[in-house]
C-alpha cells in the first residue's frame, strides 16, 4: 500500500521506506505538521546520510524548488559554501555544535539569496537523529542597508566636499552630524569630536570667538525659535571672520533639528576691501585716482559753498615722458613716476589732495585757495621738479606743464573742473611746455565747435558731400597749360560752403587727414584718367598730409589707386609739405624714392615757410618747387618778398627744378615772376579753382592740352586763349594741406 501523499505545500517526507529516515519521523505526521507551520524555511537532513528527509513550505518558496526537488537531495549539493563544505565535514565525524550564519544560496531562476541560517542537531529516540536546518530570507534587507548605507556614504561624501563647515544638530542642541571642514575651520581637535561631547565643542567655539557671551545669547535664541533662519557674521579671535547660517531640518512636516553651516569670508572680505582700495587708489603710487579725486572735489565743492571759500585743481602733466620709457625702459618710467608723487606730495600742504590721473598726469587739489594761493602751489610743484631726478647711475631732469582751474569760475562740477584744468594743460604744451596756465573760459566755445565740425566732416564724408575742383597751372613764357592743382571743397546742408581753412587744421588734429587725403587721391586719379580718356591729358597734382605720407601702406595705396584707374603714373603729382622732410629724413628719402620709382612727380608745397636745408632737396627725387603765396602777394614792390623769391627760383634753377609760383593775381605780379625766372604759376589771375565739367569746357582735348611736368620745355605751349575772361580774386583760393 502506498503512503498518502501529503497536500501540496505542506512539509513532505519521502514517498515509501527509506533507509534515508528514520522510521519515528515517517510515522510521526505531527511532527511533519510543525515544521510546516514555521515561518522560517526549514529542512529536516538525516544525520547519518547528510540527505534531506523532509522540507516545509516555505523552504520550496525560498529557493523555488519542489519538494520533490529538494527531499532525498544531498545537503551539500544545496549548501555549497566553503562553510558549508566544512560543518558538514564535522558533522560526519560526530560534531554536533549549532551554526548561525548569514550565507548566499541559489534560487531556481539563478538568483542569488541572502539567508540567515540556522542549523540545530535534533536527537531521536533511534538512529543519529536529525539536523534542523532553519533559513530566513534576509535578500530584501541586504538590499534596504546597502542603499541605506550607499545613501549614508554619499551624504557623507556630500558634507566633506563642500567648502563650508556642515554641523547638524537635534532641537535640544546635541551634536548629531558635522563634517571634517567644521573642524578645520573652528579648529576643533579631532579627539574632541570623536568623543562626542557636545558641551566641550560648544565650549571651544564659544571661546575662539572674541564676543562669546554674545555668541551664546544668539546660539540660545536660534535653538529657542526652531522654525527661525538666521545669518550671522561672527569674527574670531584669530581675526577671521565667519559666516554663520542655519535653517531647520525637517521630517514628515515638522522640524526635527537644525543644520548650522559655516563659511569663512576673511579672504572675501579682504578681497572687496582690495578692490575698494584699488577702485580709488593708483597701483603704482598709491595715490588717489581719478575716481576718489572726483569724489574729493565734491566734498571740496559742497564746503567751498558753504563756507564761501574757493579752492584750486592743478592738472599736472609731465614733458615728453615718452622719450624716458623710450630710451630707459618702463622700470624706469616707474620709478620716475613714484619719484614724482613723492615729490607733488611735499610741495602742498597736509590737507591738499595728489591724485594720478593716467600716465604722467597728475591733479592737485588746493583747498582754500585762491588764483594766487593756486600760483603759488604751482610754482612750488615746479621747484620740486626741477631738482635732478638721479637713478643709478643716470641723472636727467623731467619738467612739467600745469594748467590751473578755479572753483567757481571754472566750472560747476568736478568734471567741469577737470576738464577745464586739463584744456590749460595743453594750453601750456602747445606753447612750449614746462610752465603753468589759468583756464580761460572764452575758449570753450572754440573747442566745442571743433567738435561739432569734426563730426560734421566725418558725416560729410559718407554722405558724399565732398568734391574736387581743379585750378589750372600755366607755363609763364607761353601760356600753355602744363596741369592742375586737385583742390577739396565742402558745402555743408546747415553751414553752407566751409573753407578747407577751417575743416582741414581739425582734420589733421584728429587724425581724419587720412581718410579724407585718400578720397581726394581717388577722386582725383578718377578725374585725370577720364579726362584722358576724353583726349585731355592733364597732369593732375594732389596734396600730402605729413600724417598721410607717413603711413606704413602710403606708397601701395598710391601704386593700387594708379592701377585701378588705368592712369599713367607721370600724369599724377604728388605735393609734400616741408614738414614731411623734418620729421624722420632716412625714412622720407626711402619712401619718396619708392614713389619715383613708380613714375609719378613730387613737389615741395609752400616752399620757403619751414625749414628745409639744400642737403636734403639735393637728396630728395623733387622735380619742383612751389613758392608760397604769402610771398608772393607783395610782388612787386615789397623788397623782403622780392629778395626772397629770386632766391627760391635761382636755387631752383641751381638745382634743376621747376618753380611754380601760387596765388598769382594781378599783371605786375606776372611780370615780375617772368623777369626773374620763374617757369609757372598757378592763381585768379589764370581762373579760379573749376569744377570738372567747367574745367572741361575751358581748356578742350581740340588743344592738345598736358605734358608731364619734367619735359615742360619741350613741349608744345597751348596759349590760353585771350578773349577768355580772367577770373578775379572774388573766391580764395585753399588748397588741401594749408589753406590760404
Amino acid at each position: 500500500m502506498k503512503p498518502v501523499r501529503p497536500a501540496r505545500g505542506a512539509a513532505q517526507a519521502p514517498e515509501g521506506p527509506s533507509d534515508l529516515v528514520s522510521p519515528a519521523v515517517l510515522l510521526n505526521p505531527s511532527f511533519l505538521r510543525l515544521i510546516d507551520g514555521l515561518q522560517e524555511a526549514v529542512w529536516l537532513v538525516c544525520a547519518r546520510t547528510h540527505a534531506v528527509v523532509a522540507v516545509n513550505a516555505a523552504s520550496q518558496a525560498l529557493l523555488g524548488l519542489d519538494a520533490r526537488d529538494l527531499v532525498g537531495s544531498q545537503i551539500e549539493s544545496l549548501a555549497a559554501t566553503p562553510e558549508d563544505a566544512l560543518f558538514w565535514m564535522d558533522a560526519a565525524i560526530g560534531r554536533r555544535e549549532p551554526l548561525h550564519t548569514d550565507t548566499m544560496m541559489r534560487h531556481a531562476d539563478g538568483r542569488m539569496l541572502w539567508v540567515s541560517r540556522r542549523i540545530s542537531h535534533v536527537p531521536q529516540p533511534e538512529g543519529h537523529g536529525l539536523w534542523l536546518v532553519a533559513m530566513r530570507d534576509q535578500t530584501q534587507q541586504r538590499h534596504h542597508d546597502e542603499e541605506r548605507e550607499t545613501l549614508l556614504a554619499e551624504l557623507r561624501a556630500t558634507l566633506e566636499s563642500t567648502a563650508d563647515g556642515i554641523l547638524v544638530t537635534d532641537l535640544a542642541g546635541r551634536i548629531r552630524s558635522f563634517n571634517q571642514r567644521l573642524a578645520s575651520l573652528w579648529g576643533i581637535p579631532e579627539d574632541l569630536l570623536n568623543e562626542r561631547n557636545d558641551d566641550a565643542v560648544q565650549a571651544w567655539m564659544r571661546r575662539s570667538v572674541v564676543d562669546g557671551q554674545g555668541y551664546a545669547m544668539r546660539l540660545t535664541a536660534i535653538q529657542e525659535s526652531p522654525l527661525l533662519h538666521t545669518s550671522d557674521n561672527i569674527k574670531l579671535i584669530d581675526g577671521r571672520v565667519m559666516e554663520r547660517v542655519s535653517l531647520p531640518q525637517w521630517s514628515r512636516g515638522r522640524p526635527i533639528g537644525r543644520v548650522y553651516s559655516f563659511r569663512d569670508l576673511s579672504e572675501k572680505l579682504a578681497a572687496r576691501q582690495r578692490i575698494e582700495e584699488l577702485s580709488h587708489n593708483d597701483m603704482l603710487t598709491s595715490l588717489p585716482n581719478r575716481r576718489a579725486l572726483l569724489e574729493r572735489v565734491d566734498y571740496a565743492q559742497a564746503m567751498a559753498r558753504r563756507e564761501a571759500s574757493p579752492f584750486a585743481l592743478l592738472n599736472v602733466d609731465l614733458d615728453r615722458f615718452k622719450q624716458i620709457n623710450d630710451t630707459l625702459g618702463h622700470s624706469y618710467g616707474d620709478r620716475v613716476i613714484k619719484e614724482v608723487a613723492v615729490r607733488l606730495k611735499e610741495s602742498l600742504r597736509e590737507v591738499d589732495t595728489v591724485a594720478r590721473l593716467d600716465g604722467d598726469e597728475f591733479a592737485l587739489l588746493i583747498h582754500q585757495a585762491d588764483a594766487r594761493g593756486a600760483e603759488h602751489a604751482a610754482r612750488r610743484v615746479q621747484e620740486a621738479m626741477s631738482r635732478p631726478f638721479s637713478f643709478d647711475t643716470l641723472s636727467f631732469t623731467v619738467t612739467c606743464s600745469i594748467g590751473i582751474a578755479l572753483f567757481p569760475g571754472d566750472g560747476a562740477s568736478a568734471d567741469d573742473l577737470l576738464a577745464s584744468a586739463e584744456r590749460a594743460m595743453h594750453w601750456v604744451k602747445e606753447s612750449g611746455r614746462s610752465a603753468f596756465r589759468f583756464h580761460q573760459p572764452r575758449k570753450d566755445v572754440d573747442l566745442l565747435s571743433r567738435m561739432r565740425l569734426d563730426h560734421a566732416m566725418r558725416r560729410a564724408l559718407q554722405e558724399g558731400e565732398f568734391r574736387l575742383h581743379f585750378q589750372p597751372q600755366i607755363a609763364v613764357d607761353s601760356g600753355a597749360l602744363i596741369g592742375a592743382e586737385a583742390l577739396i571743397r565742402w558745402r555743408d546742408p546747415h553751414r553752407g560752403d566751409v573753407p578747407p581753412s577751417e575743416f582741414i587744421p581739425v582734420a589733421e588734429e584728429s587724425g581724419f587727414i587720412i581718410a579724407i587725403g585718400q578720397w581726394v587721391l581717388q577722386q582725383a586719379v578718377a578725374q585725370a584718367a577720364d579726362w584722358l580718356k576724353k583726349g585731355l591729358r592733364v597732369p593732375v597734382a594732389v596734396n600730402v598730409s605729413a600724417l598721410q605720407f607717413q603711413q606704413p601702406q602710403f606708397v601701395d595705396t598710391v601704386a593700387q589707386t594708379l592701377r585701378a584707374a588705368q592712369l599713367p603714373p607721370d600724369l599724377l603729382e604728388l605735393e609734400l609739405t616741408e614738414s614731411v622732410l623734418l620729421r624722420d629724413a632716412d625714412e622720407a628719402l626711402h619712401r619718396m624714392q619708392a614713389l619715383s620709382e613708380l613714375g609719378l612727380q613730387l613737389a615741395i608745397d609752400d616752399f620757403g615757410t619751414g625749414y628745409s636745408s639744400l642737403g636734403y632737396l639735393k637728396r630728395f627725387p623733387i622735380q619742383r618747387l612751389k613758392v608760397d603765396r604769402s610771398f608772393v602777394k607783395g610782388l612787386p614792390g615789397d623788397a623782403s618778398d622780392e629778395g626772397i623769391v629770386n632766391a627760391i627760383v635761382q636755387m631752383g634753377r641751381a638745382l634743376k627744378l621747376q618753380v611754380i609760383a601760387e596765388g598769382v593775381e594781378t599783371e605786375d605780379q606776372l611780370a615780375f615772376l617772368a623777369r626773374c625766372g620763374c617757369q609757372e604759376y598757378q592763381g585768379f589771375l589764370c581762373a579760379p579753382a573749376l569744377d570738372p565739367r567747367s574745367f572741361e569746357h575751358r581748356f578742350k582735348p581740340a588743344d592738345a592740352i598736358g605734358t608731364p611736368p619734367a619735359a615742360h620745355a619741350s613741349a608744345k605751349p597751348v596759349p590760353v586763349s585771350a578773349a577768355e575772361p580772367v577770373a578775379g580774386p572774388s573766391k580764395p583760393t585753399v588748397r588741401l594741406v594749408r589753406g590760404a
